[in-house]
């Protein structure tokens, strides 16, 4: 089986800053999403939150519901508890036919607030991750036992954002839970994804593509912005676009048949998201084509 690329609806319309394309109707962007040759895509807010009222939609346009995002709270609370807020969620995905669930701790995050600068996300603890990853891991085998996998996203802003962070969890966590590598994600946190495709290729199951400007990236950072000004300001865009090495980056997951999801937000005022979205999915097919996997 070969990858399927996807798209999110984030470059339509913003999950954590609504203004951003607030007034573009889903129809629009999954419209716009199959015209582009993606074959699915993920959740955003303006999705209908029943499987039964949302496959009916997606068919019509010839997409599959390619996974979601949740927002986890392990940090509060134990997995039991966890697995029961996460449950709506989970039958969704399920209901859908999606195959793994992406999943970041957000309990005290700040990506989603514009008044906080990146520099002062939170951090773990010692003692913190002495209770996040065996609460992370119940969870992930609770989950793989309903037949789905959770696929931990790295997300700037968040507890899981360096490169060390990123070792950590996958130390410190049961097989059962898997890595979703996010390059535009991995890159602006100072990491390595061609690195983290080879070190984790066997528990990589999902994989989001953005490039990132280099420039703006630099800027934001000597500015120390918010996540959401780094994105106002653009400091993501679709593969091809960027500096992110994307033919290494698939080249260093042979054998990978999962998603390769372009996930670019961008404020669509400026950069209009038809037009990117054929750009990143003609670059990415031919880097997947280039690295055999498609």
């Amino acid at each position: 089986m070969t990858v399927r690329l996807g798209t999110n609806p984030i470059a339509w319309s913003n999950d954590d800053l609504r203004e951003l394309g607030g007034a573009t109707p889903l129809e629009t962007c999954l419209s716009e999403a199959a015209s582009a040759g993606y074959s699915g895509i993920e959740l955003g807010h303006k999705f209908p939150r029943q499987a039964a009222v949302l496959r009916p939609i997606l068919d019509r346009h010839g997409l599959a519901l390619v996974s979601g995002w949740y927002s986890s709270a392990l940090l509060e609370r134990d997995a039991e508890a966890e697995m029961i807020a996460l449950r709506p969620h989970l039958d969704l995905l399920r209901g859908c036919g999606c195959e793994v669930l992406i999943l970041a701790e957000t309990s005290n995050a700040i990506h989603g607030d514009r008044t906080i600068p990146l520099s002062r996300r939170p951090v773990l603890t010692d003692s913190a991750w002495d209770v996040f990853a065996p609460r992370l891991s119940g969870l992930a085998e609770r989950v793989r036992s309903e037949g789905m996998t959770i696929a931990y996203h790295h997300h700037m802003g968040t507890v899981i954002q360096s490169e060390a962070e990123i070792d950590r969890l996958m130390a410190s966590t049961a097989d059962s839970l898997t890595l979703l590598l996010d390059t535009g994600h991995a890159t602006f946190a100072g990491a390595d994804p061609v690195g983290l495709a080879r070190r984790y290729r066997g528990r990589i199951s999902h994989v989001h593509c953005k490039d990132v400007r280099s420039a703006v990236m630099a800027n934001v950072a000597d500015r120390d912005s918010s996540f959401l000004d780094s994105v106002v300001d653009g400091v993501f865009t679709v593969p091809g676009d960027g500096g992110i090495d994307f033919a290494g980056v698939l080249a260093a997951l042979p054998g990978y048949h999962g998603w390769l999801v372009v996930e670019a937000e961008q404020d669509p005022a400026k950069a209009h998201p038809l037009t990117y979205a054929r750009i990143g999915h003609e670059n990415l097919s031919r880097y997947a084509a280039r690295a055999g996997l498609l």
